[in-house]
């Protein structure tokens, strides 16, 4: 909201009334405009010098640029089953990895990091049909099944499987503070060439980290997961385990791509 910051001439019991002092307008400054009072003069006749009845300057305050507003992308809502028994496996699968640093819950809250993969099928539905099924993985074998709470298609839609609020498995030491965003594809190569799915993926990641505060650098690729300052891992054998989708060398350049993108104000 605007403000007008107004300061009050001079006022002098012979009647010498000075002039008033400019306004200055802004749509920043929120302070309450400064009134300045004097004592009357006295009561001797004496001559007032010229610069005695001019207007006093007003100081110019810089305004701060209005925040830029980061639109959220279109997102295609289809949830995979994630009822209570999934969800108490996932505060079991919290205890077990997690548990010593953290109260084992299933839901996701405050996450630090966002996690680049691909997904190794063919089609957004090949690919939820992995995720769908709540049964051990074919990796760790472990419950409840992985998961990621983003599926971007080949074509650009951008399919949303699990509220930002619950925890997905998709990255081993992180999944207790990560957001999980798969490519559908086979290589990182296959995903960094194909135009649509990269403006689709630079889109829903530059909102997701402006609207949790996310810094680019913990925009990872799954590759890097070892390399966080988030990793945490209880189990002793999974505390070197990560995958080979979306190294080092591709994420410097998916983070160029990110930050030519925009920043959050």
């Amino acid at each position: 909201m605007a403000r007008v910051a107004t300061s009050v001439g001079v006022l002098l019991s012979l009647a010498l009334v000075a002039g008033c002092g400019s306004a200055e307008t802004t749509t920043t400054i929120t302070d309450h405009a400064t009134v300045a009072s004097v004592t009357a003069a006295p009561t001797q006749t004496q001559s007032k010098p010229a610069s005695a009845t001019s207007s006093p300057t007003t100081p110019t305050v810089p305004t701060t640029p209005p925040a830029v507003v980061v639109p959220k992308p279109h997102i295609i809502w289809d949830p995979i089953p994630f009822g209570p028994e999934r969800k108490a496996q996932m505060v079991a699968y919290v205890r077990r990895h997690y548990g010593s640093f953290m109260t084992p819950t299933y839901k996701l809250t405050d996450p630090h990091v966002i996690v680049i993969h691909y997904t190794q099928t063919p089609t957004f539905q090949a690919t939820y049909n992995t995720f769908a099924p709540d049964t051990p993985d074919p990796e760790l074998h472990e419950l409840p099944n992985t998961c990621a709470h983003f599926v971007i298609d080949k074509s650009g839609g951008i399919h949303q499987l699990v509220p930002l609020d619950i925890m997905c498995r998709h990255t081993v030491g992180l999944n207790w503070t990560a957001i999980g965003i798969e490519h559908v594809g086979y290589s990182d190569q296959e995903v960094l060439n194909n135009p649509a799915q990269m403006a689709a993926s630079l889109r829903l990641v530059r909102w997701l980290r402006c609207h949790y505060n996310v810094a680019t650098r913990n925009v990872i690729g799954h590759n890097e997961s070892l390399s966080s300052p988030y990793h945490r891992e209880n189990v002793p054998a999974l505390r070197t385990q990560t995958h080979s989708d979306f190294n080092h060398t591709d994420m410097q350049v998916y983070r160029r791509r990110l930050a030519a993108a925009g920043g959050c104000g």
